[in-house]
């Protein structure tokens, strides 16, 4: 039997998230990342629609893509071979009965992005020829909404972990973990690991692994998001076509890879598992696609799903435990951990050395209070003494 493997800090999960906080902390720790597939990024990371929106997501969500936009729109010197951003533009479009809550969205939305303004439906539709005019009664752009390289951003992640020291094992699913003497034993099937810190971004296996090492689970919530590829319409480009989203959040669609990329932006509960596409829930897009455009689905080239994983109140959860501080989540990014990964990584590595919030992030009105894993055990306080 092999010996135990010391490090500083284990990371546990190689997703956008682990891979985010391995480059963040190996510039000041010695770092070991344990992927527990046989490759990072195999689950929700390499499943995403690949946008960067600011306005998606709660109002916290909201602030940390803003704090994010930077280092995406300029990584660090050879970050990676092309950019991470490239121009997109979204239309958020509603039918009638959904006027009320399109004027809502839209107010919100300039509030936090000036940029975003209403637009008639004449002008969606001159953009994207295929919606119905009978179906759409209003909508409003974000023009400045962009596709994000996924594996380049998450390979560069790993690249700059691999380059500051950082070992990444693959294959390394977590068996168990124990505590003594100041340090974590993590068993794998790749072996084991000690350290004195860990970090738990296993996504929506994050409360298992907080169970296996003796810390209260935080809630979380995986629920199953469908997307799949269908061909682009005859005769008709659809290169430069926004994303377009339902106000609504019943489907969205954009162009990918000389397709179309479909969602019924569906978001049904589900236990921690390699998530599939329910034949239902394609034909549920198919059909919300039809109704808004005059796409008529014959064909569906590949499908998939992924899963987004949630706490109560929808935004991540970052910092050391509160009752257990060597042990530190990085979870419950829901559907954005792309698009906030670059701040949040940072969030990580600060909280766990001792230190605060990034003076940026700070600056775009998010609270240590927003993040941190004590706000869920008070609320679970008001919630057994109501």
């Amino acid at each position: 039997m092999s010996a135990a493997e010391q490090t500083e800090v284990i990371i546990i999960g190689g997703g956008i998230a682990g891979a985010g906080a391995g480059f963040e902390i190996s510039r000041s720790a010695k770092v070991i990342l344990l992927e527990r597939e046989g490759q990072c990024g195999y689950h929700t990371t390499g499943r995403s629609a690949a946008s960067f929106t600011e306005n998606y997501g709660n109002g916290v969500i909201r602030r940390i893509v803003l704090a994010s936009r930077a280092f995406l729109t300029e990584p660090p010197a050879g970050f990676c071979d092309y950019p991470l951003l490239s121009k997109r533009g979204m239309i958020t479009v509603a039918r009638s009965d959904q006027l009320d809550l399109l004027h809502q969205e839209l107010e919100t939305a300039q509030a936090l992005v000036p940029s975003i303004v209403a637009m008639t439906p004449a002008e969606a539709i001159a953009r994207v020829p295929v919606l119905r005019a009978d179906y759409l009664a209003g909508a409003y752009i974000e023009p400045h909404s962009m596709d994000i390289d996924v594996n380049g951003l998450h390979q560069g992640f790993l690249r700059g972990a691999r380059a500051c020291g950082a070992k990444i094992v693959t294959n390394a699913g977590v068996t168990g973990i124990s505590r003594y003497g100041g340090q974590w034993r993590v068993e794998t099937l790749a072996g084991t690991f000690l350290a004195p810190r860990i970090v738990n971004a296993a996504g929506a296996w994050g409360d298992e692994i907080a169970a296996m090492a003796g810390v209260r689970p935080i809630g979380l919530q995986p629920k199953r998001r469908t997307a799949f590829n269908i061909p682009a319409p005859d005769g008709v480009s659809i290169t430069d076509w926004p994303l377009v989203n339902d106000v609504g959040a019943e489907f969205y669609f954009k162009p990918d890879a000389g397709q179309l990329l479909v969602s019924p932006a569906d978001a049904a509960p589900s236990v921690p598992m390699d998530a599939y596409a329910e034949d239902i829930d394609v034909a549920i897009g198919a059909e919300r696609l039809g109704q808004a455009t005059t796409i008529e689905v014959q064909r569906v080239s590949r499908s998939w799903a992924g899963l987004r994983t949630f706490v109560a109140d929808g935004s991540p959860v970052v910092g050391p435990d509160d009752e257990v501080p060597d042990f530190i989540w990085l979870v419950g990014q829901g559907g954005y951990g792309i698009k906030t990964s670059p701040a949040l990584s940072r969030v990580c590595a600060s909280l766990m050395a001792g230190g605060g919030l990034p003076d940026d992030v700070a600056r775009q009105g998010v609270a240590l209070a927003d993040l941190t894993p004590q706000r869920l055990r008070s609320a679970d306080l008001q919630r057994a003494s109501a």
